[in-house]
Formats: C-alpha cells, structure tokens, sequence
C-alpha cells in the first residue's frame, strides 16, 4: 500500500508539478489516512477501503477537534488519491464519490494596521548585514504580498530593481510580474550592494537572500526572526509571514485598488479567493463607524 502512496506523491511532483509544501500537505495527510485504515479497520489493500472506513477516520478526525477546515483539505487529498488509483486501474471504484465536504468556517484573515506595519518595519537595525538583510525582506513582504516560500526561492535574476518589478514562481510553477515600490527598491538595492556580499563571503549562491553562513534563506529561519521582530516591535496580534500578505491586499483595496489587478499581484487563479479582503475591508469600516459615529 505504500508503493501507490509513493507513486501518487511522484504523481504529483512530476506530472502536477506541484509546489513542495502542497506535496507536503498530501503526504502527510495520507500518511494518517493509510495508517488508520491498515492498523484500525484492517484494511489489507485498497481494493477493500469502502465509504464506510473513509466516514469513520473523518469521525475520528472531528472528534479529536479538528476543524471543518482541516477535513475539508483532508477529504479532498483522500478523493485524488483514490481517483489516481481508479485511472492507474489499481482498483476498480471510486469510494469517495459520495462524500460531502463540510463547509469551512469562515475566518477573515488578521492583518496588521498601518501603525503596526510601520513599526515592525523600523525594528531591523540597517547598520549591519543581518539587518539591512531583514529590512529588504520586511520590505519585498508589504511591498508585494509574495507568499514566504516565493520569497525565500528568488534569485537574484528575478530581481528588476531599474524596472521596479520582481519575477516569481508561485503555487503550479506559475510566473507572474509583481511591481515594486520605491522604498522596497532602495531597501533591496541596499541589500544586495552593502549586506549581500559580506554575507556570501566567497560563495556564489543564487538565492536572494542568504542566511549569515551565505546559504539561501529557509522558511524556519525567516519565522524566528519575524517572531523576534515582532517582540521587539510591540505587536500584540498573532503574526504570521502570511500577515504581510494579507496586510498588503487590505491595505490596497482600502486606498482603492482595484480587486482584479490585487488578485494578479497575489496570484491566486480565482477571484473569489481575493474577495475575502473585501470582507475585512467591510469589517474595519464598521469598526470605525462604531468607534467614531454619535449615534453607532
């Protein structure tokens, strides 16, 4: 049973072309999923898993708190996966077809006030490499609302300083063309003709953003040094990489941006994905009318 798991994950590297965290999620999903049918419902091969051990492990998954959320993204990974082995004809039915996804709660995303922004952007002390490092970074975030993994994988080619844009690879290996604002700009310019090559020393990587031994940037590092920021910042909400971005698609429809070009920056191949901001928009003018209005 293994065997299909891992030719279903090579499925989704090699012919979905799916970004790494996705294949990730799914691996990691089905691991749970196979484990449970094998040690608990005895379940020797795919052939025999019915609709039935799929709703009990859903159950299980709800009784042990998991969000409507959470078993959303989990039956969906169970469906490709039974899909896959139905076209590969490693079995001969489909047992999820039946199976209804629960509707997500709806959560609007936190984003931070211009005030917040403002002073977690002043935190990076620009009198050093790591922090001239951490203001670019800060900066290429707000400026762009590029995801955390797209912003640890730029090289320095995808970066247009003259132009004033970046070049991405987002989620499916899609490009696209995000612009860039002129305090980014000077932020990122900085970066790499003072910080950069005193931290890469002898090294030629490629990456943009390099740790303090010249190795590109990962995502765990990134995290800690956002949460300390964020600390010495003063910055009382939970805050996420994902925070910036959902900051600067706020921040833009707020002034007037129109919500087409917004889900163009962002990426996202659905507008109704992009719409959700319009919602928080709607939510922090009825905060102010409440906060200001005599009669609210």
């Amino acid at each position: 049973m293994e065997d299909h798991l891992r030719d279903f994950i090579h499925y989704l590297v090699v012919e979905r072309r799916m970004a790494d965290n996705t294949v990730i999620s799914y691996e990691r999903d089905l691991k749970k999923y196979v484990q449970y049918i094998v040690k608990v419902e005895r379940v020797e091969s795919f052939q025999q898993v019915t609709r039935g051990h799929i709703i009990q492990f859903l159950k299980e998954l709800k009784e042990s708190g998991k969000s409507s959320k959470t078993i959303a993204r989990q039956i969906a990974s169970i469906r490709s996966f039974h899909q896959f082995m139905l076209r590969e004809q490693i079995v001969q039915q489909d047992p999820t077809v039946h199976i209804e996804t629960p509707q997500a709660e709806k959560t609007l995303p936190k984003v931070l006030n211009l005030q917040e922004v403002e002073a977690l952007l002043s935190v990076p002390k620009t009198n050093t490499p790591l922090g001239m490092r951490d203001k670019a970074m800060l900066e290429l975030l707000y400026a762009t609302g590029i995801r955390v993994s797209e912003l640890i994988n730029l090289n320095l080619v995808d970066v247009h300083l003259s132009m004033g844009f970046i070049r991405c690879i987002g989620k499916g290996n899609k490009e696209r063309i995000v612009p860039l604002g002129r305090i980014a700009t000077e932020a990122i310019k900085q970066y790499i003709e003072t910080s950069r090559p005193q931290l890469i020393k002898k090294k030629r990587p490629e990456a943009l953003f390099v740790n303090h031994h010249g190795n590109q940037m990962s995502r765990q590092g990134f995290w800690k040094n956002l949460k300390r920021m964020a600390l010495e910042a003063n910055i009382k909400k939970e805050l996420t990489p994902h925070t910036l971005r959902h900051s600067f698609a706020t921040h833009l429809l707020e002034n007037g941006a129109d919500i087409r070009a917004v889900q163009e920056m962002l990426g996202h191949a659905d507008i109704s994905t992009t719409q959700i901001y319009t919602h928080v928009t709607k939510a922090r003018l009825k905060d102010v009318y409440n906060s200001f209005h005599p009669r609210a």
